[in-house]
């Protein structure tokens, strides 16, 4: 069994728009629905979470949900103050014993099915695996004054995305060790590793971009009146 949580909570802030960003449309698609549509397409996926503000339950309803006539009706639950907590309330519904979790941005409207059935075949091999693409620009790391200090080796280095897939039980773990010693991290990958558990990663995306900025949004929308991507849930 393989569950997805789709994490849509945010406020997106950084925007600074009017609606929430995974309302906002693209190419006539809310971001949100975008995501759907490509995780209810994946075969390997059995049922789908989707985490957001108790208070657009109905606004998630009637404009994402209902027009997108989805095989796999997503499961609303109430997000936290932040993400790791919207994280935590999607795992609480969960009552298997053996299943693989996927956790993925709301706001990774470009993700394809193949990296989702990537990373749920490198969970089932090791337990945890994440998507992730190598750092390709020189890395400085600075002083508060903002003068280079040292000139990193990028060799090692890899920027996290989502997906990322994990074993239910282990991700459960990770997660309710960092509730109760108040730990915080960047992401459920960064939780895992706190267990001294290896995480796999595999190759993701350039085009798996996570809106977050104005900028971002304006890539988005040309990514797809362009068409200069080729995910199912242009379909």
């Amino acid at each position: 069994m393989v569950h997805a949580i789709i994490v849509a909570a945010g406020s997106g802030s950084r925007l600074n728009r009017h609606q929430r960003k995974q309302y906002m449309p693209i190419n006539k698609c809310p971001i949100l629905g975008h995501t759907l549509r490509t995780f209810d397409r994946c075969p390997g996926i059995s049922s789908i979470v989707l985490v957001v503000p108790e208070t657009d339950f109905e606004l998630c309803n009637e404009s994402v949900i209902n027009p997108l006539k989805l095989r796999k009706q997503p499961q609303l639950i109430a997000g936290g103050s932040f993400r790791q907590e919207s994280v935590y309330n999607g795992l609480s519904v969960f009552n298997d014993t053996k299943a693989i979790v996927v956790i993925h941005d709301g706001v990774r409207p470009f993700i394809e099915p193949d990296l989702i059935s990537m990373v749920i075949d490198g969970a089932n091999e090791t337990g945890a695996c994440i998507a992730a693409i190598p750092v390709q620009d020189t890395v400085k790391r600075v002083n508060q004054k903002h003068f280079i200090t040292a000139t990193v080796d990028r060799k090692t280095l890899w920027r996290s995305q989502t997906p990322q897939a994990f074993d239910l039980r282990l991700i459960r773990k990770a997660h309710e060790r960092a509730l109760k010693e108040n730990i915080q991290g960047s992401d459920d990958a960064f939780l895992v590793e706190r267990l001294g558990i290896p995480v796999k990663i595999i190759p993701g995306s350039r085009l798996n971009i996570k809106i977050t900025t104005p900028a971002d949004l304006d890539l988005a929308e040309a990514m797809a009146l362009t068409k200069t991507y080729t995910t199912s849930n242009q379909a």
